[in-house]
């Protein structure tokens, strides 16, 4: 496991930031995430399949992945997207397409536009 065993250290240093307010979350943040996933990458470091799973905040942002609804009749599609918004386009009860398509993640409660036929 990574965490008990590091490889790499990042230390990210900021000197005299401008036009932005100075907080690690802002400044640093986003910069050491980019480094990190590139490490990943390159260390081809895995998907832990013991992870412990992260609790959320009600203010945090929570990304989910998208379901394949495609095929399916209305109201199984709804049933399936109940954590989403959904816009119908067309007539019918089946749905033919799905933006976005399945697997993309997304925030939780973003709007799934669905085709029907």
């Amino acid at each position: 496991m990574p965490a008990n065993n590091p490889k790499v250290i990042v230390y990210i240093a900021i000197d005299n930031a401008k036009g932005v307010t100075q907080y690690g979350g802002t400044v640093a943040a986003p910069i050491a995430k980019n480094v990190l996933n590139s490490i990943i990458d390159i260390l081809n470091i895995e998907k832990q399949k013991d992870e412990i799973p992260k609790e959320f905040n009600y203010i945090d942002k929570v990304y989910v992945k998208v379901p394949n609804v495609v095929g399916m009749d209305k109201n199984d599609a709804t049933n399936n997207l109940k954590n989403f918004k959904i816009e119908y386009s067309g007539d019918g009860d089946k749905v033919i397409y799905q933006s976005p398509k399945e697997d993309t993640q997304v925030l939780e409660g973003e709007t799934i536009k669905l085709m029907l036929n």
